[in-house]
């Protein structure tokens, strides 16, 4: 598979923050953000329409609009198309909305309408990477499979969106989800560029390993870690995966912290760094609401750590035998 889009800086922004993600954020702070994450280098910033009902992808547009196209990459989703509605839709966990609510559409004529809206909600002229949103179990339960021949099949989603990619409307598609099952279906049944997948290859978790990093290498398709500090679990937070830690995750956190202690090591940039280490991750993009988050972000890329901190976790059983190690 020829890569069709340009280079991804490894070091990406999440847009869950500019939609109003656990908490409020204003224009100006997202303004802010995104200029802090231009000085320190970011050219890549992914979004969606779920996030506060259109309100990340409106943010974004409004901060990117005045830099140049061509210096940055930019990805969004389809599978959800907004609809007018006042006031608009509040949808765990995001406190905030645009006056819209969310309808799910998985087919080619819905991925086609929403990269159309998106393109309008942004005032931009072209999108880079377009993924298929929550197209999972977690997100669909026994309903899954319903949802995903909807989008794998005939007149679907991934139908739509090879066809927009020939078109030269995107460069590139994939999914963006929760899970590894999707992905390695659609490796199977399609023509994916690209994953977005969150909290499932992070210092808590390296089920890819298995099945799906060995088919992306294989296939020439490439990954991007969101929730790369499992919902800010990894940072310190007490949120793993979008609710409350268990006793379990908290217990192994303490276990990783310890040994971050031990070797003077930062976990939250230990956590940031390990993903990229793996040759099929081309970035890592945790979200940030405020420019102090987004530096913070940036300063933890770049720290310094020895290779025996890694070691330590490789003895202590704290990361897969199998996994690459910055």
């Amino acid at each position: 598979m020829t890569q069709r889009y340009q280079p991804i800086t490894r070091l990406g922004l999440g847009g869950t923050g500019f939609g109003d993600m656990y908490h409020a954020t204003s224009d100006e702070a997202a303004q802010a953000t995104a200029d802090a994450a231009w000085d320190a280098g970011i050219r890549y910033f992914d979004t969606a329409p779920h996030y506060g009902a259109g309100l990340s992808e409106h943010r974004f547009g409004h901060a990117l609009r005045r830099r140049p196209r061509a210096d940055y990459t930019l990805s969004t989703k389809v599978g959800r198309l907004l609809a007018p509605s006042t006031p608009g839709e509040i949808a765990a966990p995001f406190v905030g909305a645009l006056p819209f609510k969310r309808v799910i559409d998985y087919t080619a004529d819905g991925a086609r309408r929403s990269v159309e809206d998106s393109l309008q909600r942004m005032a931009l002229a072209s999108i880079d990477i377009v993924y298929v949103h929550d197209l999972s179990p977690d997100m669909f339960g026994d309903q899954f499979d319903h949802y995903y021949r909807i989008a794998s099949g005939p007149g679907g989603a991934f139908e739509g969106l090879t066809k927009l990619r020939e078109e030269g409307v995107i460069k590139a598609w994939g999914l963006g989800v929760n899970t590894v099952e999707p992905c390695l279906r659609a490796l199977r049944d399609a023509d994916p560029d690209i994953f977005l997948l969150a909290g499932r290859y992070t210092l808590m978790e390296t089920t890819p390993l298995a099945e799906l990093f060995p088919l992306c290498a294989e296939r020439g398709a490439k990954v991007v870690i969101g929730g790369p500090f499992n919902s800010g679990f990894l940072a310190g937070g007490p949120n793993y995966d979008y609710g409350p830690a268990d006793a379990d995750k908290l217990a192994q956190r303490e276990r990783l912290r310890k040994v971050a202690v031990d070797h003077g090591v930062d976990l939250a940039a230990a956590a940031l760094q390990f993903g990229l280490a793996h040759p099929v991750v081309v970035a890592t993009i945790p979200g940030a609401s405020s420019p102090e988050h987004l530096r913070r972000n940036a300063v933890l890329m770049e720290m310094a750590i020895p290779k025996a901190f890694w070691e330590a976790l490789r003895t202590e059983g704290l990361v897969a035998e199998d996994a690459p190690l910055p």
